[in-house]
């Protein structure tokens, strides 16, 4: 029977690794990001929306490639980064987390956003009656009302990063160490017709949604009853 080899159980840190970075920094990001969406009534607000929905409807290959043009020596932003003598991102972890970021972004800010919208201006303008400010108000009345959203948020944007494999491949190539990821190694597996140690990882990943699936279900249950 096969089994995992050490560069496998590196594949797996370096994935759950990458998964909690990604996460941490969209949250950092979606946040602001969704509290301007739900709230703005600029006329570009659609077009915002799009954007970040983008990576819903765009093949991975396809953003992984022209990521890689824009972070590469001859990009923008490779031009940006090595006059800053910080080198390319292509082919580096943190190559793989702008990716991830870039490509999990609608999973982390719609969930956060639909809470924002369902919390509605009332607990606001009575907090405002109160004389909170609208930081106060932020923080103390839309955060702890959108708690939902963010629990299903950070699930989300956890668990679609575990999944990745176009962008990540486009980026980050299949570096031993450094960013080789679960999927790319399930990927070098069957390429290799090791099919045991493919079994072991992709059932692990199956099994992975299943529970990330569940609890979101479970989640989404429980705070029903409590709106109620």
């Amino acid at each position: 029977m096969s089994s995992l080899d050490p560069n496998d159980l590196q594949a797996i840190w370096l994935t759950l690794k990458l998964a909690s970075v990604t996460t941490l920094s969209l949250l950092l990001i979606a946040t602001p990001l969704a509290w301007w969406l739900a709230h703005s009534r600029h006329w570009y607000k659609g077009l915002v929306s799009a954007l970040v929905a983008l990576p819903l409807v765009l093949p991975p290959t396809v953003l992984g490639f022209y990521l890689l043009l824009l972070l590469g020596p001859q990009g923008v932003v490779g031009h940006i980064t090595q006059s800053l003598h910080l080198g390319t991102l292509p082919f580096t972890f943190a190559g793989l987390v702008v990716g991830s970021v870039l490509f999990s972004l609608p999973f982390a800010v719609q969930p956060i956003q639909n809470a924002f919208e369902s919390i509605g201006r009332r607990p606001l303008e009575v907090a405002a009656t109160l004389r909170a400010s609208a930081w106060d108000r932020f923080v103390t009345v839309a955060l702890p009302l959108a708690r939902p959203g963010f629990f299903t948020a950070i699930i989300l944007a956890f668990a679609h990063t575990v999944g990745e494999f176009g962008v990540v491949l486009m980026l980050g190539g299949n570096i031993d160490g450094e960013t080789r990821v679960l999927s790319v190694a399930i990927y070098n597996h069957v390429e290799g017709m090791e099919y045991g140690a493919a079994h072991i990882l992709a059932g692990g990943m199956v099994l992975f949604s299943f529970v990330v699936l569940l609890g979101l279900y479970f989640a989404g249950g429980r705070s029903s009853r409590i709106m109620r």
